[in-house]
């Protein structure tokens, strides 16, 4: 699985942008979002989704992990395909879109072109709990925490206690910042405080 590519860019427009990356071009597939955070660079990382078909094998890019993680999301519904979760990320920021999907915002989802009644209502209906969950943002865990054996243990104990590792990756950098020496109950407790 490829995860991102990082090079000059060379090509740019609204939709595809070509990075060069050990002599080859990388022809990738984009959203207006990643776009307009490409704009005036001349060198790029682009997360990618390695989107192969029996008849079509591409590549789609994005400024950020988190916006790869809500078009896999969103995907992942059926009638929905990579074409109309492309429009949707170029319509709508992921915030807007995980907003309207929260909030059951029919008409927002169905602004986007290409997105009917009936694909508006099953987007709600099959990602509300996911999102609320924290699905369709990067649950990585950040390198400072990856090398912190007690992180890991409060992550894994908060994730038991049922927080999700989006929040949670959220305020752990700001706990270890403060005392990165801290034993996992002084992490969970601070954890608790914030979350």
């Amino acid at each position: 699985m490829f995860d991102y590519v990082k090079g000059a860019l060379t090509e740019l427009n609204p939709t595809e942008a070509v990075v060069e990356c050990g002599g080859i071009g990388f022809s990738i597939m984009i959203s207006l979002q990643t776009y307009e955070a490409l704009q005036g660079k001349e060198q790029a990382k682009i997360y990618l989704y390695h989107y192969l078909r029996e008849d079509d094998e591409s590549f789609y890019g994005f400024a950020t992990k988190d916006e790869r993680e809500l078009f896999k999301l969103l995907i992942s519904v059926s009638g929905i395909g990579v074409g109309s979760a492309r429009m949707m990320l170029s319509s709508l920021t992921d915030e807007e879109i995980r907003n309207a999907i929260l909030s059951e915002d029919i008409h927002r989802i169905k602004s986007v072109k290409g997105i009917g009644l009936k694909s508006a209502q099953r987007l709600i209906l099959e990602l509300k709990d996911k999102i609320v969950k924290g699905a369709g943002v990067d649950q990585s865990v950040p390198l400072a925490m990856g090398s912190n054996t007690a992180a890991e243990e409060a992550t894994t104990a908060l994730v038991m206690l049922g927080f999700s590792k989006a929040n949670i990756s959220k305020v752990l950098p700001g706990i270890l910042k403060a005392k990165p020496d801290a034993k996992v109950e002084d992490i969970i407790k601070a954890a608790l405080q914030k979350l």
